[in-house]
């Protein structure tokens, strides 16, 4: 057995794991990586970049399939499965060296490629390697939940993990789950030819806000998708190529492939966290709001802490666990200032608090302002003038906005900056945005708040006609 002693050792090489090995080894710490699986985690080789790399060649066919309304014919899109899986995979091999073992072994961090398991409070296993560590964070994310559902373990099925090696383009793909994970996938398929049903046991995209996630909907809808809702799976039968879901109401629906998408769960069996005092709760290590777990010198980020399931999340936890573990000073992983986006065409994104949570928070002091994308010029001549921007707003400050539409993934980047800065509506109003700009959308939101203070409000017009009579 290979004894080491180190400051940092990191379980789990996914988004946070890599950022607290990289940002503690350049600042002087002796850092271990333990890594059983790939370099990148679930981000890189089956979550975020695969499923972004497939929705672009969905976007590819469909913009094909429905140019005429650009003056430009419309042609049929000779859809190659198999090449848009290769297309993929070449995305996820020009990142791969970002993420790689020989990237962070140059940054001074020792990588050790085998699964850590707790041998006591302090110490580590992984493989024939013995590690005493000063501090540990765990980052071993999250794998798909795959729930005991009568007939599925006879069944063959996908997950996010295996979709993106499947080269066989799916004839009538069913998905169980209307999450994010579960919707995207549904439009990249039906754009590349595919017959899709989503089967939801609840409301899909039921943890957006639901005038929002109509607006998706409405879209997926439209382009051909069968989305049904209160839906719950009660049986899976069939063979490769014909398979059937029946639900409790006595539905039937029935498909070529299977795709599950209900959800995730915590990657902490392998770890034997009772060895080392650390509790679990129901989605995963329970930790305080520094991140740390019920063992003082162990901390958790990410999906396996049980919070917000986001790769930008466990990179934001990375940050602080490094001015905690490095440095010794005070620190607290926020989430009001936390964004995130669901990837379909129209995208969905949040910051903060939905309209119904911000006024559960703040009843009658919740102003909503409110601006719909078909009054901007820019989304006019795109054709896509589906959707809205709304903020809610509270004594002049935002908590919580809500944007459907085109690029609303990237026009939510603005609101988190407000939010993590506890910016006033005033300031926002200020920013100037280039004409003609999806991102006018922001600054109009703003101006929609000032709109009745300025154009509505009496005093305001009784000021301005007493100076216009006095001015020379």
């Amino acid at each position: 057995m290979k004894e080491i002693k180190t400051d940092i050792l990191v379980i789990g090489a996914g988004s946070g794991g890599l950022s607290v090995s990289a940002g503690a080894s350049q600042m002087g710490a002796d850092v271990t990586l333990l890594e059983g699986h790939k370099m990148g985690g679930d981000c890189l080789n089956f979550g975020c970049v695969p499923s972004k790399a497939l929705i672009a060649s969905g976007k590819a066919a469909h913009t094909q399939a429905h140019a005429a309304k650009y003056g430009v014919a419309d042609v049929v899109p000779g859809v190659d499965y198999a090449a848009a899986k290769d297309h993929v995979h070449d995305v996820i091999a020009q990142i791969a060296p970002v993420d790689s073992q020989e990237r962070f072994e140059g940054f001074g961090v020792r990588v050790i490629r085998e699964y850590g398991e707790f041998v006591s409070a302090t110490q580590v296993k992984a493989g024939d390697h013995l590690i005493t560590a000063r501090r540990v964070v765990i980052a071993t994310g999250s794998s798909p939940l795959v729930p005991p559902i009568p007939g599925l373990d006879g069944v063959p099925f996908e997950t996010n993990e295996t979709i993106f090696d499947l080269r066989e383009k799916p004839e009538h793909l069913l998905i169980v789950g209307g999450g994010p994970i579960g919707m995207e996938m549904a439009q990249a398929h039906v754009r590349l030819g595919c017959k899709v049903t989503v089967i939801e046991g609840a409301k899909a995209l039921g943890k957006d806000d639901p005038e929002a996630a109509a607006v998706v909907l409405d879209a997926l809808r439209a382009e051909g998708i069968e989305i049904a809702e209160d839906a719950l799976a009660a049986q899976i039968r069939g063979e490769a190529g014909a398979i059937e879901i029946a639900t409790q109401d006595g539905r039937i629906f029935k498909g070529s492939h299977l795709l599950m998408a209900v959800g995730r769960k915590a990657n902490i069996d392998k770890l034997n966290l009772e060895a080392a005092g650390i509790e679990t709760t129901r989605t995963g290590i329970k930790v305080d709001d520094s991140l740390r777990t019920t063992n003082r010198k162990v901390y958790a980020i990410g999906d396996v802490a049980g919070g917000l399931q986001f790769t930008h999340v466990a990179g934001y936890q990375a940050g602080v666990i490094i001015r905690s573990a490095l440095f010794g000073l005070p620190a607290k992983a926020k989430t009001s200032h936390i964004p995130w986006a669901t990837y379909t065409d129209p995208e969905l994104s949040q910051v903060g608090w939905t309209e119904a949570q911000a006024r559960e928070q703040h009843g009658g002091k919740v102003e909503v302002a409110r601006f719909d994308y078909h009054h901007n010029d820019r989304a006019i001549a795109e054709r896509k003038t589906a959707g809205f921007i709304k903020v809610m707003v509270v004594k002049g400050r935002p908590v919580g906005v809500t944007i459907v539409g085109h690029q609303a993934g990237e026009l939510i980047n603005l609101w988190s900056l407000v939010l993590a800065n506890n910016l006033k509506m005033g300031q926002v109003a200020a920013m100037v945005s280039p004409y003609p700009t999806i991102g006018e959308v922001n600054k109009r939101a703003a101006g929609a708040y000032f709109t009745p203070r300025l154009f509505e409000n009496q005093t305001v017009k009784r000021v301005v006609r007493f100076v216009q009579r006095w001015i020379p």
